[in-house]
């Protein structure tokens, strides 16, 4: 593919969930690592944040998740990139998820989940590290 330039993120608050502090800090901290951020703010349906990501090139989809309905919201996301056959960009998450939901949705898809309390760096690094990597 040959992308070149910043890793590009949406980053979004999927459903009726109204707090967006951790979404903004995480934004920010992707946004101060040199990454380009694109912020959806807050009540955003799984089509318009799938609708972003694809019209913006993302690289990456962060949700943030607060409301307890992550399994619906991250299903959704990750069966709207499949029917637009924009699996290669990668969706990973934070909020409020409880452990034991957490294994069954990196079988879904999610390529990585991140709890209250999780460094940004580690967001950051984890970014880095997993997203457009280029195949040996």
């Amino acid at each position: 593919m040959g992308v070149s330039g910043p890793i590009r993120v949406v980053v979004a608050k999927p459903g009726l969930d109204g707090h967006d502090r951790g979404a903004k800090v995480i934004a920010r901290a992707l946004r101060d690592a040199g990454m380009e951020v694109i912020y959806t703010g807050l009540h955003q349906t799984p089509e318009q944040i799938v609708d972003t990501a694809i019209q913006e090139d993302a690289d990456a989809i962060g949700l943030s998740i607060l409301s307890g309905a992550h399994n619906t919201l991250f299903a959704k996301v990750l069966e709207l990139l499949r029917e637009r056959e924009a699996e290669d960009i990668k969706v990973f998450g934070g909020g409020i998820i409880p452990e034991g939901d957490i294994a069954p949705l990196k079988e879904l898809g999610v390529a990585a989940i991140f709890t209250p309390g999780a460094p940004t760096g580690e967001v950051v690094q984890w970014v880095r590290s997993h997203v457009r990597q280029v195949p040996a």
